[in-house]
């Protein structure tokens, strides 16, 4: 009787708007991912310019800080991406412990503004970290740990290996290894290609990070981008510059995808206007060319691996998955030279993909090294 009770009930209750047989359980427009821009004021305290003297011109490098004591973590981001990569890392890691944080702007990225912006080699890159160092700190710079991620990190063991911080306090290497990355880098120009050239927007560009996979994490994703596309300096009118667009932006999950207006056209007559729009709109495209920083790629990594074992601070590598971990790094992380820890489930941006995982592991490592200490209320 109770199950016959409630299925009269069930029966007796209108469906809901919009839902017919057989189609899927839709959530609301208000449910949809927002994939508009977030500024760095959300995760950073101050933005500045560092004028930087070199070879009788002034180098500007722009600086991302927060915090007002404690050590200094100087954080250096991936080939393409900019210091706004870790902003929302920024923010976590300043609610753990006790320091203070400066992401900068490498030579040909960001907002950051060089003589000679190709010149990418890991010596240069290396020497401008330690000069933005002595224009910051002078000649007494406060304890600092360097932590860099993909090409950063490779940048970060140059400028440890190099003593261009005389004030090195330890290093944390994220998401690079020698091995793994000199056999990528045969493959790295496929998948370069593989990107869309532009974007009608930032909010495609944002879009398009998110669902490739490039950063798991929509809400870094949303203010990292900022600082990896600009706009087009020339309106682009070629033939073949709509298609790169609608290839390269991925279209709505299979949900957004069949939900339609009634009486709405279909998706390839709404794609085939999008991309005439596309082409009145100003375009984005990427701040850097990759491609073209190929020859450098070799002097990244190799060797590598032998120079961040033979650095005397205390490291700390961390890893999106076991398997990147080549011979050399194997034998010293047995030898105990070097403290590993692996982040799981994150894509090649781990410090994006998962920001609390990673603060947790370097506050962690910090506090051990009695580098500094948990803030107050912190478990």
């Amino acid at each position: 009787m109770e199950k016959q009770l409630h299925l009269n009930l069930l029966a007796s209750k209108p469906p809901m708007a919009g839902l017919q047989s057989g189609s899927k359980l839709r959530m609301g427009p208000g449910r949809k991912r927002d994939f508009s821009p977030l500024p760095w004021s959300h995760y950073f305290e101050t933005m500045e310019d560092v004028e930087v003297e070199n070879d009788n011109s002034k180098d500007t490098f722009r600086i991302y800080s927060s915090g007002s004591h404690g050590p200094v973590l100087l954080l250096l981001h991936g080939g393409g991406h900019s210091a706004l990569s870790w902003a929302v890392f920024t923010s976590v890691i300043c609610s753990r412990i006790n320091c203070r944080v400066v992401a900068m702007d490498l030579r040909g990225h960001g907002d950051t503004k060089v003589k000679n912006p190709d010149d990418l080699s890991a010596e240069t890159m290396a020497k401008d970290v330690g000069k933005v160092v002595e224009v910051l700190y002078g000649e007494n710079p406060p304890p600092i740990m360097i932590i860099g991620h993909s090409m950063g990190g490779a940048i970060a063991v140059h400028t440890a290996a190099s003593n261009h911080v005389p004030s090195l306090l330890g290093l944390c290497v994220i998401d690079v290894v020698e091995g793994t990355a000199m056999d990528a880098l045969n493959s790295m120009q496929n998948f370069l290609r593989g990107r869309p050239k532009t974007f009608k927007s930032v909010e495609s560009a944002i879009e398009w990070s998110v669902k490739s996979g490039q950063i798991r994490n929509v809400e870094s994703a949303r203010v990292s981008m900022v600082g990896q596309v600009k706009k087009c300096e020339e309106p682009l009118s070629s033939p073949g510059v709509s298609k790169s667009i609608s290839e390269g932006i991925i279209e709505e999950e299979e949900e957004e995808e069949e939900e339609e207006e009634e009486g709405g056209e279909s998706n390839h007559k709404r794609k085939k206007e999008d991309d005439q729009e596309i082409k009145k709109e100003c375009l984005y495209t990427w701040r850097i060319e990759l491609s073209k920083t190929e020859k450098y790629w070799e002097g990244w990594f190799k060797g590598l691996s032998s120079l961040f074992l033979t650095c005397s601070v205390p490291k700390l590598l961390l890893l999106a998955g076991v398997d990147r971990l080549d011979k050399d790094l194997t034998i010293g992380q047995m030898q105990g030279k070097f403290q590993m820890q692996v982040l799981p489930q994150c894509g090649h941006a781990v410090h994006e993909d998962a920001p609390e995982k990673v603060a947790d592991a370097l506050a962690t490592f910090m506090v051990h090294h009695m580098f500094t200490e948990f803030k107050k209320g912190f478990p």
